[in-house]
């Protein structure tokens, strides 16, 4: 501890050392195009509300704007056009050492004859993708920075909004609206990519440390349900990542040091003239340096880098092309791993007087080209290819004092291909149509070999070199009925060549604003998803000793789900916002056997190898509730609550709850900037905070007898009374989290010190119980993870 406050000190120096400098201007920069078919309008106007003198600017024939000598601080800008839609950009944030570059859009009016003027209010939430009506917000980078969360981690995000929830041990996985964090699907620039995560697991869904960087992220669109036509192989929830364009006008930097990464970002103009640009991020674990000179000792030794990089290039007549990467290696390594310690596969670290040594590499790499080519001002364009690899090698082994027996070893390594083409056509300012279809080739070398306790040779769950082909396609409509009514219509078609399958999913949503304050939502949507490959693949043993892969023909989980929404606009800050909704789950994948309650929409870090048939059913339904105060005026607040079931059915006929079903999750956050401070008023002061409190997953029991005593068997493997599965869970779970940060201006760089405290009061709450005979009683349990501090130097630069 002593260590790390001689380098917090350290880093303290840079605060105390700085001495005031007078406010520089900066400039906000950008283009603002046509919302439904991206050409840039000219004539638009832009100002910085509240500027006195008025600061603004007016769009060229590109769309192109340009407000210089801004001072840094906080600002809102408005927009407004003849024949469009007035629009309020809020929290944009100057600092001088870093220049603004915004892509801007507007939706055009049904009514032509004047510009359509609305009353200026703050819209945080609407998503990007002018496609989508219902279940979706956008998420900034300034969000990422400002609410109190895990530091440029893109997913741990999304649990401060409504119907989502983090299981609390220390990963960042996502359960959305009940269903497994497996059923979600990353999007990195419009295509499907692995889980961007370190440390991934047997599934390769979650980790512990995201791999996207915020410093690297344009704004991002987050769907919960209902999804738009464009969207298919998903039930759960989508997370559309954008990387943003690097300036394309001179060379900028932000370097960063913290706790938990060192990295640096760089960004420029390709060459003097040309309209290109490059981003470039690269982190280091700073915990391994950090190991490695004895200031920490963390347990397992983890350590992880990671990169990316996007080229914007745009052509004179060819188009806009923009090339792509993300990529990262990590691994750990314990001597004597605990139950406590790491969820490891199997149930090996639960054998009494048993050391069990733990080894785990991940590596992952996603990159892609994307080509956008406009035939006309009305008519444009997408086509994309791209490759994503990963590959997660796990070993255990157990050693009982006499012997090293490797118990476990699993290399699972994917790559999959994909390509695509979209095609948007902006019929008039009611109607726009959207096409598209996308084929991947999924490549996968899986091998995972286990040795349980007793076993005299170890068994293959997978052996297999396989390819699986997968085309979707899709079409969609929307109409604008008037000014105030809005409809998004359309299907999606998918096909599996493995099983022979094809599905036809209609999609509906629409969106009625009843008057200023009120607004309806309603959404229907069919949709469907493939399991992970290694469940087709599995070698399983039958009754008499044959091994056999009975799953090669195993069906889509397939699911209904509908929606309905309602807002109330109290104000131009103040909102209140409802949703309900009912998904049916229906041809779920449970296990071929009346005795085995195994679904596989209980996964969770482990693989389950078992026959399965597509004959079970499933339920989520909840309703969710969120009050949010857009920041303005120097502070913001929000508060959401989700109240929800989810439930199954296996074979058997009997309900019962999934694994994830925590019955209710409650939010509240806020915070409060204080700006101008110092001689000069060049520096800035913001406090954050966030608490929460949600129910426990269910579990799956310890045997025990009658009186409640434990009843285990570590020497046959019998541990879990599936009989009482998922009934109940251990505790609900709390956590209070606190954020600071101070930023001052210099000359030619912007200064910045965050200070992030995760789970302040350490509250360890019950997650899961397990066989430990060292413990009182026998029952060991996997805790919430307690208080983890994080701080962070970064500097902006030129």
């Amino acid at each position: 501890m002593r260590r790390i406050l001689v380098i917090v000190c350290i880093l303290t120096y840079f605060l105390v050392n700085a001495s005031a400098q007078e406010k520089i201007g900066q400039t906000i920069r950008g283009t603002i195009t046509d919302a439904d078919n991206k050409s840039g309008l000219y004539g638009a106007t832009i100002h910085i509300i509240g500027s006195q003198p008025l600061k603004g600017a007016v769009t060229d024939f590109e769309g192109n704007f340009r407000i210089e000598n801004v001072p840094s601080g906080r600002y809102s800008l408005q927009m407004s056009a003849m024949g469009f839609e007035s629009r309020v950009v809020a929290n944009v944030i100057v600092n001088i050492g870093k220049e603004v570059v915004l892509e801007l859009s507007m939706q055009e009016a049904i009514l032509q004859l004047e510009e359509v003027l609305v009353t200026a209010s703050i819209e945080e939430t609407a998503p990007e993708d002018q496609m989508v009506l219902i279940s979706a917000r956008s998420i900034t980078m300034e969000q990422m920075t400002r609410m109190a969360t895990g530091f440029n981690d893109p997913a741990l995000i999304t649990a401060n909004f409504a119907g989502v929830i983090n299981t609390g041990d220390g990963g960042n996985d996502i359960v959305v609206r009940g269903n497994s964090s497996k059923y979600n699907q990353w999007r990195l620039e419009g295509l499907p990519i692995t889980t961007p995560n370190h440390f991934g697991d047997q599934g390769m869904l979650n980790g512990t440390t995201g791999i996207l960087n915020s410093n690297l992220l344009a704004s991002s669109d987050f769907y919960t349900g209902a999804f738009a036509p464009e969207f298919g192989n998903v039930i759960g929830g989508v997370y559309d990542i954008r990387l943003r364009n690097g300036n394309n006008e001179r060379q900028e930097a932000i370097a960063g040091i913290g706790l938990l990464g060192t990295d640096l970002t760089l960004e420029g103009p390709l060459k003097k003239g040309y309209k290109g640009s490059y981003l470039f991020n690269y982190r280091y674990s700073t915990a391994d340096i950090l190991n490695q000179i004895g200031a920490l000792d963390v347990e397992g030794n983890p350590k992880f880098q990671d990169a990316a990089f996007k080229l914007h290039l745009p052509t004179r007549k060819a188009g806009l092309f923009s090339v792509y990467a993300l990529g990262g290696v990590s691994r750990l390594d314990f001597d004597d791993v605990k139950a406590d310690d790491w969820n490891i596969p199997g149930t090996y670290d639960m054998l009494p007087d048993m050391q069990i040594e733990f080894d785990k590499k991940s590596y992952l790499f996603n990159t892609g080209i994307r080509h956008t080519y406009a035939f006309t001002d009305d008519n444009y364009l997408e086509t994309a290819i791209s490759a994503t690899f990963d590959r997660i090698e796990d070993v255990v082994s157990r050693n009982d004092g006499g012997s090293r027996i490797q118990a476990y070893n699993s290399n699972l390594r994917r790559a999959t291909y994909r390509t695509s083409a979209d095609y948007h056509h902006k019929l008039n300012a009611k109607n726009k149509i959207q096409a598209g279809l996308i084929y991947s080739l999924f490549d996968y070398q899986n091998f995972q070999q286990r040795m349980e306790t007793g076993d005299s040779q170890p068994f293959n769950n997978l052996n297999f070199n396989e390819n699986i082909g997968n085309l979707r396609s899709y079409i969609s409509l929307k109409h604008r009925f008037t000014q105030k009514l809005t409809m998004v219509a359309g299907l999606h078609n998918t096909n599996v060549f493995l099983a022979d399958e094809h599905t036809l999913e209609p999609r509906l949503a629409l969106k009625w604003q009843m008057n200023k304050k009120s607004r309806l939502d309603f959404g229907y949507g069919n949709h469907s998803t493939m399991e992970g490959v290694n469940h087709y693949f599995a070698q399983v043993t039958d009754g008499n000793d044959n091994v056999t892969q009975p799953n090669l023909d195993l069906g889509l989980l397939k699911a209904h789900h509908l929606v309905f929404g309602y807002n109330y606009k109290v104000n131009s800050l103040w909102d209140f916002s409802i949703e309900m909704y009912y998904q049916d789950l229906y041809d779920v994948p449970v296990a071929n056997d009346l005795n085995n309650i195994f679904t596989t929409l209980n996964e969770d870090l482990d693989v389950t190898f078992t026959d399965l048939v597509n004959e079970g059913t499933g339920t989520n339904t909840g309703i969710e509730i969120t009050v949010n105060r857009s920041f303005a005026k120097g502070y913001y607040f929000m508060a959401n609550a989700s109240v929800f079931e989810s439930h199954y059915k296996a074979l058997d006929g009997i309900e019962r709850s999934t694994r994830f079903d925590n019955d209710y999750r409650f939010n509240i956050l806020g915070g409060r900037e204080f700006t101008g401070l110092g001689k000069k008023g060049n520096q800035t002061i913001a406090v954050n905070a966030k608490f929460f409190m949600q129910g426990g997953q269910k579990v799956l029991p310890l045997l025990r007898d009658e009186a409640g005593n434990l009843s285990v068997d570590p020497e046959n493997n019998l541990f879990w009374d599936y009989s009482r599965a998922f009934q109940n869970s251990l505790e609900d779970l709390y956590a209070l989290t606190l954020s600071a940060s101070f930023k001052w201006d210099k000359k030619s760089t912007t200064h910045e010190l965050l200070v992030n405290l995760e789970n302040v009061t350490d509250n360890k709450g019950k997650i899961r119980e397990y066989y430990d005979a060292a413990e009182p009683g026998g029952v060991g349990y996997t805790k919430q993870f307690g208080l983890l501090p994080n701080i962070m130097y970064k500097i902006y630069f030129r």
